[in-house]
């Protein structure tokens, strides 16, 4: 890995206008690990400047040629998957597991889902006596978060590429060496100089610069809904695009002939999973009031057979949280879990016995929570799942829609077409049907509070493109 506290700009290494360090530490041992440089407006305006430069040779390339490059790009990002596999461990706590078999590969699946939706996408199209283009909407921002950093790096970033845009990437400064070996990856792949950027750096100082830069045409945003509210606003007074993936709390609803004994415990892991630092995460089981014990004790059984600790050990499931801010915020929720009358099922405050270093938190599971509660409408990012019952098929799709969240969802049943009928009704951007995996060329983005605008495949490309009419090319 290149020295951490360079930029990317215009091809090269550079080092930061203004010399400003920040520790990045390693969140299972509490030790700092690198430091990187904090960007400001005047790395921002050069990086800008060379994505705008870069904008015009660029935008012009054939998809064949763009194809091209996303397949350099994939063959140097399998050969440096180690060294990323290691970054997403050593950052952000991720176990080795969970880094190599997903928070890794995931990053590659963006770049191969482009290059198919490329090869077959039509970018001039009749429509009565016109001919529409589609054309790249020019220089984009890229603001991506730590909890999967790679599988949101690669879906910006893909996408961006293969409809031809430039961009400027700004990682979350608590997981940015993952991203930092990333352009190296796009570097030895061959990216034109000034077509991909890296800047380091806070929201408050590079996040605002870009947003409310002249000349950048787009932002896309992964993060919180508070972070993403900003941003619009930020964005507004340019008259930006502005596409955003913003925070979840989605309801896992299992229907009264759900197979518990395989999808109960398939939800608990699913929140436990990256530590429950997930938009996405069934963070809200729902279950009907008579099944509502016989949940209980499958939940508990899974929950403390789930083992806690050093991510680089085999056989831990769930690593430490991300730093201690995140530490504390989770330990708050889960007392106002005890202190709005949930009942406490497994886990609860404080650390796991033996891990007095590093950010773990216990895995938690609260019963008998009702969705008026803070921990069932707010979203905590951490390892804790609320149970809430109800009264039949139509409370529970109330309920499930009852939040200012609608990012994804998941539905449960024996009978496909009953789970369809139900998937239809809930108003958020994804619904998985039992058990059923994320679909990498499918839409992904939300409703509400959950953001904007869509990512993954084709519909993530054209985030990424504007529409052309050019009128009287056809005759009449």
């Amino acid at each position: 890995m290149v020295d951490t506290k360079l930029f990317y700009i215009n091809g090269k290494w550079t080092p930061p206008a203004t010399p400003k360090v920040l520790d990045v530490e390693n969140p299972a041992t509490e030790q700092v690990i690198a430091q990187v440089s904090l960007g400001s407006q005047a790395d921002v305006d050069r990086a800008v400047a060379a994505a705008r430069v870069a904008f015009d040779s660029f935008s012009q390339t054939t998809p064949a040629e763009r194809v091209a490059l996303l397949e350099r790009i994939v063959a140097e990002y399998n050969r440096r998957a180690p060294d990323l596999v290691s970054a997403v461990t050593a950052e952000m706590g991720a176990p080795t597991w969970l880094a190599r078999d997903a928070q890794v590969p995931l990053g590659a699946v963006h770049f191969t889902q482009a290059i198919a939706a490329l090869k077959t996408y039509q970018f001039e199209r009749q429509f009565g006596t016109s001919l529409v283009r589609r054309e790249p909407v020019g220089v984009c921002a890229l603001i991506t978060p730590w909890n999967w950093p790679l599988y949101q790096i690669g879906c910006k970033v893909a996408a961006a590429l293969a409809a031809g845009c430039t961009m400027v990437l700004k990682p979350s400064e608590l997981a940015p060496l993952d991203a930092i070996i990333f352009a190296e990856v796009l570097d030895a792949a061959g990216v034109p100089a000034g077509v991909f950027n890296l800047i380091n750096g806070d929201g408050p100082t590079v996040g605002v610069a870009l947003s409310t830069h002249k000349d950048i045409d787009m932002v896309s945003f992964t993060g919180s809904t508070r972070a993403g509210i900003d941003v619009a606003r930020n964005a507004a007074s340019t008259v930006k695009r502005v596409a955003q993936e913003l925070g979840g709390k989605s309801a896992n609803i299992l229907l009264d002939d759900a197979d518990l004994e395989t999808f109960v415990p398939q939800g608990v892991q699913g929140v436990f999973m990256n530590s429950g630092q997930a938009c996405a995460c069934p963070s809200r089981m729902l279950v009907p009031q008579h099944l509502h014990d016989e949940v209980v004790r499958l939940e508990k059984a899974s929950a403390q057979g789930t083992v806690v600790g050093d991510p680089l050990k085999d056989g831990v499931k769930v690593g430490p949280l991300v730093s201690r801010a995140q530490f504390d915020r989770v330990q708050g929720y889960i007392g106002k879990g005890i202190e709005e009358g949930a009942t406490l099922v497994t886990g609860g405050p404080g650390k796991p016995e033996g891990l007095a270093t590093g950010h773990f938190a216990r895995p938690t599971i609260f019963a008998n929570v009702r969705n008026d509660m803070a921990i069932a409408r707010e979203e905590i990012f951490g390892p804790v799942l609320v149970i809430i019952p109800y009264r039949d098929e139509e409370d529970a799709v109330r309920i499930a829609n009852d939040s200012q969240y609608g990012l994804s969802g998941f539905v449960v049943s024996k009978d496909l077409e009953r789970a369809r009928k139900v998937a239809k009704r809930i108003r958020t951007g994804q619904v998985r049907l039992n058990g059923a995996k994320h679909d990498f060329s499918a839409p992904f983005g939300g409703y509400k509070y959950s953001g904007n605008g869509r990512e993954f495949g084709v519909l993530g490309i054209e985030e990424f493109l504007e529409a052309k009419s050019i009128c009287g090319c056809f005759a009449a």
